[in-house]
């Protein structure tokens, strides 16, 4: 059946552009299209999860500061960049982008003091927007190049588990840490995959497991609570899932219950992979305890599927990631290759 574009941009009859993105909240009971054409409606997709993965709201708050180039030039875009930094703290591939696309809007304006010249707002605009298309690009191959690397990782017919969703639906395309096993499939070599649900907010169960049958790899859902088990039955060959940060020392911020998955793979001695790009790595961050871990409204974990689950006015905790140590992890691969530790940056 294959796979629709994460998200792209689009420009109507009238010439309008907006940002279109897959509306991963309503996946996998349909798939639908959500048109962006205001930063407002940007930042809200990316803090609502319509839009989610760290490659894909960097490149979705790339083409957000652009869509503010166009309506108002430089300073526009500047304000643009301070509400889609507030959206999500964890990835570093958010600031990245936005850093990015600000430089080059700032490229194309006039300097201080100078005269404007007409059409300059327009020139920042297109220089935003030609910023965002090429993050776009860019994530395709470097997912792309990603895979390709971690071939090498995958033996013939190996059951991989994964936990939330690093594929198509976290990037612009392809994948990170599905990007690999794609490539393994692309290369005959057979994978199976066990898909963990990915309590509270079910990116296993909702959208991995929708790639996986859209892609035609065989994979089963499994409740995350049975990894263990799995493993110490012999039905675990290795473990790979993505990155939202990764520190200068090789710690690792995925999503909740990433780091549990990473003891139990390294009590069973499984190897754990994590698949990430280069703009993953914050060089600037230390370690895993300078990261800001995202806590997120707690009726996530009091309801399930929309069903309230438990007593009401129960408190509760939500932490949307956890840090898995550098010790704990085999090797990352980036689009330069495969990387074993001691990690230093770039790794």
């Amino acid at each position: 059946m294959g796979l629709p574009p994460t998200l792209e941009w689009t420009v109507d009859e009238r010439g309008d552009g907006a940002l279109r993105l897959i509306d991963q909240r309503r996946l996998p009971r349909e798939l639908a299209f959500l048109d962006c054409r205001t930063v407002a409606a940007v930042a809200d997709a990316i803090r609502e999860l319509a839009v989610r993965g760290a490659p894909a709201i960097g490149a979705a708050a790339a083409y957000g500061v652009a869509i503010g180039a166009l309506a108002g030039g430089l300073a526009a875009a500047e304000a643009a960049g301070l509400e889609l930094r507030a959206t999500r703290p964890t990835a570093v591939n958010l600031a990245w982008a936005i850093d990015r696309t600000l430089a080059a809007a700032r490229s194309a304006a006039p300097e201080p003091g100078a005269a404007v010249e007409p059409g300059a707002a327009g020139a920042v605009g297109a220089a935003a927007l030609g910023c965002a298309h090429d993050i776009a690009a860019a994530d395709v191959a470097s997912n792309q190049a990603m895979g390709s690397h971690g071939v090498a990782l995958i033996p013939h017919g190996a059951r991989i588990l994964t936990h939330c969703n690093a594929g198509h639906l976290a990037t612009v395309g392809y994948g990170t840490a599905i990007g690999v096993i794609r490539a393994a499939w692309e290369a005959g070599r057979e994978p199976t995959v066990w898909v963990d649900e990915t309590r509270p907010v079910l990116q296993g169960a909702r959208l991995t497991a929708w790639e996986l049958q859209r892609l035609g790899i065989p994979a089963t859902l499994v409740a995350d609570v049975m990894a263990g088990s799995l493993m110490a039955s012999g039905h675990v060959d290795l473990v790979i899932v993505g990155a939202d940060r990764i520190a200068a020392n090789g710690d690792v911020a995925n999503k909740i219950g990433t780091y549990s998955v990473a003891v139990l793979a390294q009590h069973h001695g499984i190897p754990f992979y994590v698949a990430a790009p280069s703009s993953t790595i914050d060089a600037a961050t230390a370690t895993g305890a300078d990261i800001v871990i995202e806590e997120r409204d707690p009726a996530e974990v009091t309801r399930f599927g929309g069903t309230v689950i438990a007593p009401l006015g129960m408190p509760a905790l939500n932490r949307a990631f956890d840090v898995t140590p550098a010790a704990l992890v085999t090797a990352i691969v980036t689009e330069h290759g495969v990387h074993r530790p001691p990690y230093h940056p770039p790794i």
